[in-house]
């Protein structure tokens, strides 16, 4: 297997933090998105490596075993297991219990012996199975997008799989696809990709879980009298009763008209819309007029 310089993909050096991992498999994995880049081949495979680096890169313990043993990194701990069972029996020699076996060689050459072929004995040993690496990705999705179940095509390993999308999927949730990670060794099974979602809010609306909150504009004139307001919904527009001498700050629940629950067909949480009275500007004279007779009213009334 070819030693693949992670560091060296996503252009960082061996002594950057864990926030410039991030930062790094960020900027890169935007770039080479295969949804951005739906005819380069080569783009799709950079957007591989990226991903396979920061998989390892972003945990501290893959990390650590990465630096230590390069290529078989995924192997450490069956690496270090033989290791203290040499030194186990190196010890038993000494102490006149056994007679020291010779592995022909240094450590790399007893971890090949150990796990991929011919044992010490001449004898084949069977060839441990191990699993497959797990892929992480990004996916970026507009609110609105993310407030229908959908399907999308993604290129995982120069392979398209198609994942249906339920509504209601969280800004920073994170699902997994069995068996589509890095292949296995020796048989052993398929790694899983985790596709973390990141979703853009470009709306007017505030969301928190399955609830959606909004800011209405109400005229001065409405909310001393009441009436009937016209105001937008996620989607679409509905008829609103305002009760009169509705005060600044008031808060109406339209129940139902919120977010779809995640996983919950039909289900929606409910919309919370925020009363902003406006004080009229650029009075004509006869309107000034009347706020002064009501203000006399008023001061008569008290």
């Amino acid at each position: 297997m070819d030693f693949v310089d992670y560091y060296k993909i996503l252009g960082i050096e061996k002594s950057a933090s864990a926030d410039d991992v991030k930062k790094a498999y960020r900027k890169l994995a935007r770039k080479f998105h295969p949804d951005l880049n739906p005819n380069d081949a080569g783009a799709k495979k950079k957007f591989q490596q990226i991903n396979e680096a920061n998989e390892v890169l972003s945990d501290p313990e893959k990390r650590k075993k990465y630096d230590q043993y390069g290529k078989d990194w995924k192997h450490a701990e069956e690496f270090e297991k033989a290791g203290r069972q040499q030194k186990q029996q190196r010890q038993q020699q000494h102490t006149g219990g056994f007679e020291e076996e010779d592995f022909g060689g240094d450590y790399s050459d007893f971890f090949e012996s150990m796990f991929g072929g011919m044992g010490g004995g001449g004898g084949r040993r069977t060839k441990t199975k191990f699993r497959g690496q797990d892929f992480n990705a990004e996916l970026q999705l507009d609110l609105r997008t993310a407030a229908t179940t959908h399907q999308q095509t993604l290129s995982v390993n120069g392979k398209n799989i198609r994942i249906t999308i339920p509504a209601g999927i969280e800004n920073g949730q994170t699902i997994k696809i069995p068996g589509h990670g890095g292949p296995g060794m020796n048989g052993g099974p398929n790694g899983d990709l985790y596709i973390t979602f990141s979703i853009e809010n470009q709306t007017k609306f505030k969301r928190e879980g399955s609830n959606l909150y909004t800011t209405v504009p109400l005229d001065v004139v409405t909310a001393v009298l009441g009436g009937e307001i016209m105001v937008d919904t996620f989607d679409g527009k509905v008829k609103l009763k305002v009760n009169p001498e509705t005060q600044n700050g008031t808060k109406v629940k339209l129940k139902g008209k919120g977010f779809p629950v995640y996983k919950k067909e039909g289900e929606h949480g409910d919309l919370f819309i925020t009363y902003e009275i406006k004080i009229p500007t650029n009075l004509s004279a006869e309107e000034k007029e009347l706020f002064g007779q009501l203000a006399k009213l008023r001061q008569h009334g008290n």
